[in-house]
């Protein structure tokens, strides 16, 4: 399978995983503002509507690089998938890919929809040649945990955050 090949990932019954293509940047999009606006409530930073058309501009980027998929009830994107490979641009012992967002409406999760979408980047990052994949979830974001866990994802490393206030800013002068 080349690069830009489909992984024969199974779609839950219902549903389908295909490649972004630009004609589902704007669904994707929108769907990136609602995980934005969630992730609100678990401590991000990200203001959601605000980045509606640079994340926008950053699928049909995705969709040129078959670096995404999307879920389909139908005709409806349920659901989201962005990776690449990580470019520190230090020498490593292994080639990681990374899972940068991953999303599906809640109306559509415990169905599969997330697991099916996780495998197609896994096995287009493996593709690849990757030799591991990360990913981040917010700290107290336990149900994404959870849902990394089952998958096999362990903990690798911590960021840690801290606040910065002076006499001139504060946080809500932001």
């Amino acid at each position: 399978m080349g690069a830009d090949a489909d992984p024969d990932v199974e779609a839950p019954p219902g549903y389908a995983v295909d490649r972004l293509d630009t004609d589902d940047a704007g669904a994707a999009a929108a769907l990136w503002v609602e995980l934005a606006a969630g992730q609100r409530d678990h401590g991000s930073h990200l203001l959601a509507s605000a980045n509606r058309q640079r994340v926008r501009e950053t699928m049909l980027r995705h969709a040129a690089a078959a670096t995404a998929f999307v879920a389909r009830d139908g005709t409806d994107v349920v659901g989201f998938v962005t990776f690449g490979t990580e470019s520190e641009g230090y020498a490593q012992d292994v080639d990681r890919g990374v899972v940068h967002n991953l999303y599906v409406r809640p109306t559509d999760r415990g169905d599969g929809v997330g697991s099916a979408l996780l495998a197609a980047a896994e096995a287009a990052l493996a593709d690849r040649g990757v030799g591991a994949v990360a990913l981040r979830a917010m700290a107290d974001n336990e149900a994404a945990r959870r849902f990394y866990r089952r998958h096999g994802y362990e903990p690798h490393r911590v960021e840690l955050e801290k606040s910065v206030e002076s006499d001139t800013l504060t946080t809500d002068d932001r």
